[in-house]
């Protein structure tokens, strides 16, 4: 890649001395990134995390995210972004027209954990990336791309300056390179956390969003999921019938053949695939036989006389069912029993 595209620095290179207040600001940096970790819900933290890092490295505009690689059959393709001070259609448009031919970002997909650097010299990834380039103001650049151990997905952030003759320094490619290190290790650790408390079978089968279906991170299980159940998806959205549910959470949904849990977070909603194993394990046989009474059309009175237990121990067992199956109603019992 490096021979292919000769303006393009692979690393940090050396930086000698850190100035003393640059040393300060940037370990003031980190501190106020740990204490972000602390209370920043996961729709916040990225953002604000990198807004902390603009004290330390000024740049105009910044996108971040997680993005396939590319394959024989296509190119990478952006699946989960936010961004500052770029257009809301930033992210689909590259996916649209640039993707393919953007060698800048294929540099930093083959060169994961290394910080990329363009100083505007020359782009020679033909008219079409010249012209979104010009158009977005994009002519210097910085990156680092890292894979995101469990999710399937590879994450990135990308810093742009607007001016051709700002290139980012030695210094703060460094400081770059550390704070993203640090940065990623806070939102994995907030991520296991998450995955933990919605029993997720791992990062992939897992992703969340806002109340208004925004997603701030996403798992390469549910995209998929995603994609099958609407064919014209482009990410970093929910789809609408899946923004629909968001309300009725704690719930689940029917998707693509498969079975998408709901669940609160706070302000967010965590959403994780489930399968007939991890159903079993939150329903005892019991619960999980007065359940498909239930949907068969038996009263908790019949049920009760069947399995020999009383009314109140049917409904106790009903609830636990319905929590353990994520449903609310006797419908949504029926889909999660008859997937």
């Amino acid at each position: 890649m490096r021979e292919q595209h000769s303006w393009i620095k692979m690393g940090c290179g050396a930086a000698g001395d850190v100035p003393q207040p640059v040393y300060l600001a940037f370990s003031g940096a980190l501190l106020a990134l740990g204490e972000l970790a602390r209370w920043a819900g996961p729709e916040q933290f990225l953002r604000e995390s990198l807004l902390i890092l603009r004290r330390c490295i000024g740049f105009d505009s910044a996108w971040w995210g997680e993005v396939c690689p590319a394959t024989a059959a296509q190119g990478p393709r952006n699946l989960m972004h936010a961004s500052i001070g770029l257009s809301a259609d930033f992210a689909q448009e590259w996916n649209q027209t640039v993707a393919a031919s953007d060698g800048f970002a294929r540099a930093s997909m083959d060169s994961l954990g290394v910080v990329v650097r363009e100083g505007g010299e020359c782009v020679d990834d033909g008219e079409e990336m010249a012209a979104f380039v010009e158009r977005h103001g994009l002519r210097t650049i910085m990156a680092v791309t890292e894979e995101l151990p469990g999710s399937g997905l590879l994450f990135f952030v990308c810093l742009y300056r607007n001016c051709p003759r700002s290139a980012f320094s030695d210094l703060e490619s460094m400081l770059f390179l550390a704070f993203s290190r640090h940065l990623l290790q806070l939102w994995t650790h907030r991520l296991a956390d998450l995955r933990a408390a919605s029993k997720a079978s791992s990062l992939a089968s897992l992703a969340i969003s806002d109340s208004h279906g925004r997603l701030s991170f996403l798992g390469g299980g549910v995209g998929r999921v995603l994609g099958n159940a609407c064919r014209d998806w482009q990410g970093t959205m929910l789809p609408a019938q899946v923004v629909a549910a968001l309300e009725r959470a704690p719930c689940s949904i029917a998707l693509a053949g498969s079975r998408l849990m709901l669940d609160r977070s706070g302000p967010s909603t965590v959403l994780s695939l489930i399968d007939d194993s991890a159903r079993a394990l939150r329903v005892t046989p019991r619960e999980l036989s007065a359940a498909m009474l239930y949907a068969r059309g038996h009263s908790h009175k019949e049920i009760a006389r069947l399995m020999g237990l009383t009314p109140e121990t049917v409904r106790s067992y009903l609830k636990n069912a319905y929590g353990g199956l994520g449903v609310s109603n006797k419908l949504e019992l029926l889909a999660a029993l008859n997937p």
